[in-house]
Formats: C-alpha cells, structure tokens, sequence
C-alpha cells in the first residue's frame, strides 16, 4: 500500500468512506467531515504524530481515523468502539483497502486495554448535548486515555467547554499544545432535527503527558 503524503488525497480517500449505517442517538453518532478529518490528520502528521507511531482511535465510528493514521504510515493503527454496525463497516473498508497494520475492535472504549504502547490516542467522543445521551462521556473518555498512557492526545470538545476544559486538563496534569478549531455540519438524520444542516462549534485540543 502506498503512503499518502498529500493532504488533498487523503481527504479524496476519506471521502469515500462510508457513515454510520444505522446512527444511534444515545450514542451521538455523526460522521466527522473529511475535509475537518483530513485537516486535522494532517497537522497531527506534521508534528510528528502519525508516522512510525502506535496510532489508536478511541470511539472510532466508521473508522476514518484509524484509516487515515495508517495510509499516512502509523506503525500500528486501532479502532475502537462499543456499536458492531460501525465496527463491521470499518472492517470492511479496511479489507477492500488492503490495509494491514490496522485493526478494529468491538468494544466499550472504558473496558479496552492495549497490549502495545500507544504514542498517539484520537478521540471524538459523545458531547452529552443530546437529552438521550449520558452527560460526561467525553471526560470519561479523557479520563480513558489518561489510563492508556500515550505520548499525545487529539481529542474532540464543544467549544463552549474550552475554558472549563483546560482547567480539567491542567487538572490532570495534561499540557494542552494546540486547539484546533472547527465548524462542525450535523445533518438532518436524526427524528428531532428540524434543519437539513445546521454547524455547532468544537475544538480539537492535543496535550501531551
């Protein structure tokens, strides 16, 4: 398999993957844009994030992280998450890309362990803004990565919850390098959306450990 070295071509790659099949809301599930996806791999690569690392995707949906971290040249790249319907579709892409260094796993991400180091931990959790959705995940999920021990954590936030969330981080003694910023399109899938589109604002912050 070829590595990818330009960001127009992953982001085409990406594209092509497909979306949660059966979204569920309890679950949160929207598909992260490849154009917001390619961007942020991209800037995770240039800082020496993606390449020769042990890449795992915390909640990973459909894959496109975990895809991604390994056509840029991760040493081993992971998926996880606890819906089987996006597990297997994530399986399958992965098969017909012909990608071996990649794996994905069906399971609840507070009771996934990893037998190899993990250098870089990605994440875009449920926000809790949803009345069906448990409030928290996303720090529960931070608090996962906390466990795992990685070099380097991207993970997914409303931007709403940027200053309560840099205190949690330096909290947890997490030292926040970067916020990347976003317009995030969540689209008419569920019953309750009343628009075809509408954007809320999140941040991507990566800390080290």
């Amino acid at each position: 398999m070829k590595k990818i070295t330009r960001k127009k071509h992953l982001e085409m790659r990406l594209q092509n993957i497909p979306s949660h099949p059966k979204p569920k809301v309890h679950l949160e599930q929207y598909t992260t844009p490849s154009i917001i996806a390619a961007d942020l791999m991209w800037n995770a690569f240039s800082l020496g994030d993606i390449e020769d690392k042990n890449f795992c995707d915390l909640g990973c949906g459909t894959g496109m992280f975990a895809i991604a971290s390994a056509l840029m040249g991760a040493n081993l790249s992971v998926g996880v998450d606890i819906d089987e319907d996006s597990i297997e579709l994530a399986k399958d892409v992965a098969s017909k890309l012909n990608i071996d260094n990649l794996n994905f796993i069906h399971k609840d991400i507070l009771e996934f362990n990893c037998s190899s180091n993990l250098n870089t931990i990605f994440q875009n959790p449920p926000f809790g803004s949803q009345k069906k959705a448990e409030r928290g995940r996303d720090l529960k999920f931070v608090k996962k990565a906390i466990e795992l021990e990685p070099d380097v954590l991207y993970s997914f936030h409303m931007a709403s919850s940027e200053e309560f969330l840099l205190n949690y981080y330096e909290e947890n003694k997490l030292n926040v390098t970067h916020v990347f910023r976003y317009n995030f399109p969540i689209p008419k899938i569920y019953d309750f959306h009343t628009k075809e589109n509408q954007y809320i604002r999140v941040i991507v912050l990566r800390a080290t450990f």
